[in-house]
């Protein structure tokens, strides 16, 4: 085989081992490029090597142009990992790469795994989501709502309806993370931010001071993102008798094999914490303060580790989490280990809300978004898809049609502009071929 461009009668006669060797090692640079990367289980799935290595192009383009810091994306086809890459840096100014089991603050992804908690316990007979929330948290009892008056103002109102567990898990309770028309009273409770791992008060104790404060509108009237899932934490408290750390590891985490998802850091597992950035507007990379709360290193490793917040508290690695959204792709099972029914995940990825959900071609299950209309929505999918994302900029979703889950954490806040999500999507489905 003979270099490209090279005549037969430039090359030397190769009288010497070491000079065969050198060329043999120039042939092998020479005819290797980035497309000749081979995913043999992606090939054997469906999908495209040469196709799949667009993505890792691109996202080592998108770290190295300090758009993403870093990163691991996980693919999974018919239950097998077909793709698991890392991208760029844990830590930039060290220039640490990125392992592919870094651990990352996975934020809201964390109300998915809540969620499965609430529907494994009323598969187990202990309560019915169509239970009000007083019947557990007394605090909730009679609930007022408030509505703008001419001006600035506000009155409160008795709410129409009683609040139930499903319209926490639907996020239509009229519970939001504080900042509505009655932001003054949240601000004054001191109940105003989705990040819990600073508060020295466990979660239950927190949420009941949360009853007495105004909702922004009446259950099941609006969908309004907020505290739902924490509250949803703090019924699995009280329901099962064990604080939500111990409830998770034992029914959910354990029996996934997730040994890296957890709510504080075990010390000997901190050299593996993806590090925070911010994206400026000139789409450049700043290190996030320490601790710097829910927009910087934040609490998870010297925090008071009291506060266990079932909206947004865990961390994982891409391969934990994927190995969870196999369960639910799989209807409730992994490995052996079943922890809900098919019917429960068929409950859990209907849309329950109708026109509610405020992005097109979707709609709000439980605890989860999923996919009404792929080409309301724009952008590449399949019905009954279903996911979510996390506030350090970490997505997910799983297509039942493709068999497909996909598991994409990265660590940045305050971010002017991104499209990497929408980009990761185009170039997954792009490579699948059959």
């Amino acid at each position: 085989m003979i270099p490209h461009g090279q005549h037969p009668s430039s090359i030397p006669s190769l009288t010497h081992p070491l000079q065969t060797a050198l060329l043999l090692l120039f042939l092998f640079v020479q005819c290797t490029t980035a497309q000749d990367v081979t995913y043999p289980d992606a090939e054997a799935n469906g999908l495209s090597s040469e196709r799949l290595s667009r993505l890792t192009e691109v996202m080592q383009e998108y770290s190295e142009n300090q758009w993403i810091p870093g990163g691991v994306i996980q693919i999974n086809r018919n239950g097998t990992t077909v793709y698991r890459e890392s991208f760029g840096y844990r830590d930039r100014e060290s220039q640490e790469s990125m392992p592919e089991d870094a651990i990352f603050r996975i934020a809201s992804q964390t109300k998915a795994i809540v969620s499965v908690g609430i529907m494994m316990l009323q598969e187990e007979g202990k309560l019915l989501i169509s239970d009000r929330l007083d019947r557990y948290i007394p605090e909730f009892s009679d609930p007022v709502v408030g509505e703008p008056t001419d001006g600035d103002g506000y009155r409160l109102v008795p709410a129409n309806r009683p609040i139930t567990l499903r319209h926490l898990l639907t996020h239509t309770s009229g519970i939001g993370y504080g900042y509505g028309t009655t932001a003054d009273q949240w601000e004054e409770a001191g109940i105003q931010n989705w990040y819990f791992a600073d508060r020295n008060e466990p979660v239950l104790e927190t949420i009941r001071r949360m009853g007495s404060l105004p909702l922004e509108n009446h259950p099941g009237e609006r969908y309004l993102y907020g505290y739902n899932t924490d509250i949803l934490g703090a019924v699995i408290e009280i329901v099962s008798g064990m604080p939500l750390d111990q409830y998770l590891r034992e029914t959910i985490l354990n029996p996934l094999g997730m040994d890296d998802t957890h709510f504080y850091l075990p010390q000997e597992k901190v050299d593996r914490l993806a590090v925070v950035y911010h994206s400026n507007r000139e789409r450049t990379l700043e290190r996030a303060p320490a601790p710097g709360g829910s927009d910087g290193q934040g609490h998870y490793v010297d925090g008071p580790r009291t506060s266990f917040s079932g909206g947004a508290g865990l961390l994982s690695t891409a391969h934990d989490y994927s190995r969870f959204l196999q369960m639910l792709l799989n209807g409730g099972e992994l490995d052996g280990v079943r922890l809900l029914s098919p019917t429960t995940l068929d409950l859990m990825t209907t849309n329950h809300i109708g026109d509610l959900f405020p992005r097109a071609g979707e709609g709000m299950g439980l605890g989860l978004y999923t996919l009404l209309d792929a080409g309301e929505r724009g952008s590449p999918g399949y019905k009954g898809e279903f996911g979510w994302g996390g506030a350090y900029h970490s997505t997910y979703w799983v297509d039942p049609t493709n068999q497909l889950t996909v598991t994409f954490f990265t660590q940045m806040r305050r971010i002017p502009y991104s499209d990497v999500h929408g980009k990761v999507r185009a170039l997954v489905y792009q490579s699948i071929m059959e």
